[in-house]
C-alpha cells in the first residue's frame, strides 16, 4: 500500500486536514490508509479508493459524491454503463452502505508515533482527542501564533466596533486552514494588571456540501444581512432542528456565506441572497467564513488532557467537568435528551449507583455544549453517545448551567427543568422610539369593505404576541374566494393593525382570531394593515426574473409556518416592536464576545445598533440568547438612540462583570 503524505513528515498544521489528519488540497477527497483490502461494492469505480459520502445514481451505480460531481462537471453520462445522467437525479446512499463504510479499519496517519488502530468515523476524534502527534503538531501552531504583548497593543482594541459591513473576502484556491482576522468586539483586551489575556479574533474559510432529498427541499437556515442592512454580508441566525443543515453539523450560526454554488454572495441584497440560497438544487455547495474564537492562555481553561477533573465554574455558568472511566467500556450513567423548545442536548437524569452520580459535578438539565472538543451546541443525543462511546478512560464536559438574576442584583438561583418562556425572555412592548435603519419605511393601508355576515374575509393569519419571536399579527394568504381578494389592496407579509378600531397590535394569535371573527360577521368592515416597504429590495426585484420572486412573494401550499423576509420587519414602526432583556455575566479578563455595526453613518445617517457577530466560547455564545441581527435598543436601560460608535462602546467597556443588553429580535428568513 502506498503511503500517503503524513503531517508528521514536514506539513503545517495550516495544510493538515482535521478531519483525515493527512495533507490533501479542500478540494481534494479525504485519503485514509486502511488495515485490510476493501470489498469492490465499497470502493468507486472513478478514485477507486473506498466511497466518501457515497451517492447512488438511477440506473445502479455508487460513486463518491465530490468524484461523480467533478465528472458530471464537464460529462453527462454515467461514467459505468455511459447512460444520461445529471447530479440532481442521485441520492445519498442507504444507511447500510454508509455503515459498512464507517466500519472499515484504518491505521492513525501519525504511525511513526501513534499505532493505533480504529474505524473511519472513529479517526477524527481520535485525532482530536487522543493522538499525541496530532495534538503536538496543534499546540506547536498555537504556540507561533500567540502574539506577543507589543504585538496585541498595537494591534486595533476590542472598544472599536464595525460601522461598515466586513470587506468582501477573495476566494482562495485552499480554503481549509485560512484564517483571517475577525471583527473587533466591545471588550477589554487586558486585566487590570495589565497581563495580555487574549490574541486576536481568528476566523476560517470553509466549503461546506449540503444535500437536499428534493431539490426544492428548505436548507433550515435562517438568514439575515445583506449589503441593503446594516449587517452588510450575509450571515446565519439559526439554524433549524432536524434540517438538512442541521443534521450535517457543519455550519453555526454566526457563520458569513461567502458563496452559495460558485455565486458570490457577500456585496448582494438580503432578497437575492434569499432566491439563490432557495434554488432547487439536489446538493448545494457553501463557502462560509467561520469564527474561531479567541485563543486563551493557557491557564484560562485547561487542556482537556491534564489530569485536573475538578469542575471549573464562571459568572457565565459555564462549567468544565471531567469524567475518568475505570475502563473503556464503562457506562457514565447519563440519560440525554433534547427539548422541543430549544436547540441541543441536555442532561435528563443522572442514574444513581453510575459514574456520573457519584462525581456530583454534573445535574439534571445542564445543556451539554461540548464532549471532548466536539461543539454539541446543536448536536443530537445520538451524536453525542457516539462521542462518548468513541472515548477512551477520560471524558471532558462542557456545560451550560441555567441560573435566575433576581432584579435587585440579589443571589442566583437554579432554574426548573423546563424553562417558562414569558419569563425566560421577559418580553414586553419596547418603549424605545426610533427610526428603522435607512432604506426602510413603512406605509398604512386601509380597505373599507361592505358584505354580506356570512361571507368571509378571506385572509389566514400567523403571528401574535405569544408566538416564540413575539410576532403581531400578519397576513400569510389571500385567498381567491375572499372579499379581500377582490379589492386587491391587502397583500401576504402586510401586518394587521385594526378592524372596525379594535387594535390587533398587542394580541395573542388566538385573541386575534377571536376579534376578527366578531368584526367580520358585520356588513361593514375597515380594516387597516401596515407594509414595509425596502428601497433597495423593491429596485432588486424589479431586475430580478419572475421565477425567483414567486419564491420569495409568499407561502407555497405545503408550508404552513410560512413568514415574511428579515427585511419585511425592519421597516415596522417602533411602537410595534417588543423587546426583551438579555443578562450577560463575565470576568474581568473576559470579552462580551459579539461586534456590532451602527451608529451614525455619512452617507446614510443615524443607524440603529445590530449584532453582527457572536464569538464561540464568549458569555454572549454560551448565554446562547443573543443572535446576529439583534437590534440594540438600550444599555442597562439607557436608549442608544442618538449614539455613535465613540460613546456606546465606551459604555460597554465600562461594564465589568455584568451588562443588561435590551434587544429587539427578529426571525430569519427561512431557506
Amino acid at each position: 500500500m502506498t503511503e500517503p503524505r503524513s503531517p508528521a513528515s514536514g506539513l503545517t498544521w495550516a495544510r493538515v486536514c482535521k478531519e483525515c489528519g493527512q495533507g490533501h488540497e479542500a478540494q481534494d477527497g479525504h485519503l485514509y490508509e486502511y488495515r485490510s483490502d476493501v470489498d469492490d461494492e465499497l470502493v468507486c469505480h472513478i478514485c477507486l479508493q473506498p466511497l466518501l459520502r457515497p451517492v447512488d445514481t438511477p440506473c445502479g451505480h455508487t460513486y463518491c459524491q465530490q468524484c461523480l460531481s467533478s465528472f458530471l462537471g464537464e460529462q453527462d453520462f454515467c461514467p459505468v454503463d455511459r447512460k444520461q445522467l445529471q447530479l440532481q437525479q442521485c441520492h445519498p446512499s442507504s444507511h447500510l452502505v454508509r455503515n459498512l463504510l464507517d466500519k472499515l479499519t484504518v491505521l492513525c496517519p501519525f504511525h511513526s508515533e501513534c499505532q493505533e488502530t480504529m474505524q473511519r468515523c472513529e479517526l477524527q476524534p481520535h485525532l482530536h482527542n487522543r493522538c499525541p502527534a496530532f495534538r503536538r503538531l496543534r499546540e506547536e501552531a498555537e504556540r507561533r501564533k500567540r502574539p506577543s504583548w507589543n504585538e496585541l497593543k498595537g494591534s486595533r482594541s476590542e472598544g472599536e466596533s464595525d460601522t461598515k459591513s466586513t470587506p468582501a473576502l477573495s476566494r482562495t484556491s485552499n480554503l481549509r486552514g485560512t484564517t483571517e482576522p475577525g471583527p473587533a468586539h466591545p471588550s477589554e483586551e487586558g486585566g487590570d494588571d495589565g497581563a495580555p489575556l487574549r490574541s486576536s479574533l481568528v476566523a476560517e474559510a470553509n466549503i461546506v456540501e449540503l444535500f437536499r432529498k428534493e431539490p426544492d427541499e428548505d436548507l433550515g437556515l435562517r438568514i439575515v444581512g445583506g449589503k441593503d442592512t446594516p449587517l452588510g454580508s450575509i450571515v446565519i441566525q439559526e439554524i433549524v432542528r432536524d434540517s438538512v443543515a442541521g443534521r450535517d453539523t457543519k455550519l453555526a450560526p454566526g457563520d458569513h456565506i461567502l458563496e452559495a454554488n460558485d455565486v458570490s454572495l457577500t456585496s448582494v441584497p438580503h432578497v437575492h441572497a434569499i432566491a439563490v440560497l432557495r434554488r432547487p438544487c439536489a446538493s448545494i455547495r457553501l463557502t462560509v467564513m467561520q469564527e474561531k474564537g479567541f485563543k486563551p492562555r493557557a491557564e484560562v481553561y485547561p487542556h482537556p488532557h491534564t489530569p485536573a477533573t475538578q469542575a471549573s465554574h464562571n459568572p457565565s455558568t459555564v462549567i468544565q467537568v471531567t469524567l475518568v472511566k475505570r475502563e473503556h467500556s464503562e457506562p457514565l450513567g447519563i440519560k440525554l435528551i433534547r427539548k422541543t423548545e430549544e436547540l441541543g442536548v441536555f442532561i435528563l437524569d443522572l442514574l444513581p449507583g453510575g459514574l456520573a452520580a457519584k462525581d456530583g459535578k454534573l445535574r439534571n438539565n445542564d445543556k451539554v455544549l461540548a464532549i471532548n472538543g466536539h461543539d454539541l451546541r446543536h448536536g443530537t443525543p445520538e451524536s453525542a453517545a457516539q462521542i462518548i462511546q468513541a472515548s477512551e478512560v477520560r471524558v471532558n464536559f462542557v456545560v451550560m448551567r441555567h441560573l435566575d438574576t433576581n432584579e435587585d442584583g440579589g443571589d442566583v438561583q437554579s432554574r426548573g427543568a423546563r424553562r417558562a418562556p414569558d419569563i425566560q425572555y421577559f418580553r414586553r412592548r419596547s418603549i424605545f422610539m426610533k427610526d428603522p435603519p435607512g432604506g426602510f419605511s413603512s406605509q398604512e393601508k386601509t380597505v373599507n369593505l361592505k358584505k354580506e355576515p356570512r361571507h368571509s374575509l378571506g385572509i389566514t393569519i400567523a403571528g401574535g404576541r405569544d408566538c416564540r419571536s413575539r410576532l403581531p399579527v400578519y397576513i400569510t394568504s389571500v385567498q381567491p374566494v375572499g372579499c379581500l381578494h377582490r379589492d386587491g389592496t391587502i397583500r401576504p407579509g402586510d401586518v394587521l393593525l385594526s378592524i372596525n378600531s379594535v387594535d390587533l397590535t398587542q394580541l395573542t394569535y388566538n385573541e386575534a382570531v377571536s376579534v376578527l371573527k366578531s368584526q367580520t360577521a358585520q356588513s361593514s368592515v375597515t380594516l387597516s394593515v401596515i407594509r414595509t416597504v425596502a428601497e433597495e429590495e423593491e429596485e432588486d426585484r424589479e431586475a430580478a426574473s419572475k421565477e425567483e420572486m414567486d419564491t420569495l412573494e409568499g407561502p407555497r401550499e405545503d408550508n404552513l409556518n410560512w413568514t415574511p423576509l428579515w427585511t419585511r420587519w425592519l421597516g415596522l414602526p417602533s411602537h410595534m416592536h417588543w423587546c426583551r432583556d438579555i443578562v450577560l455575566l463575565k470576568t474581568n479578563n473576559e470579552s462580551w464576545g459579539f461586534s456590532i455595526v451602527g451608529g451614525y453613518e455619512e452617507h446614510r445617517g443615524q443607524q440603529p445598533f445590530f449584532i453582527k457577530t457572536i464569538v464561540p466560547g464568549t458569555p454572549a455564545h454560551f448565554d446562547g440568547r443573543l443572535k446576529c441581527g439583534d437590534e440594540i435598543v438600550a444599555v442597562n436601560g439607557a436608549t442608544t438612540v442618538g449614539m455613535n460608535n465613540s460613546s456606546l462602546i465606551p459604555m460597554l467597556k465600562l461594564q465589568r462583570n455584568k451588562v443588561i443588553l435590551t434587544v429587539v429580535s427578529w426571525p430569519g428568513s427561512l431557506v
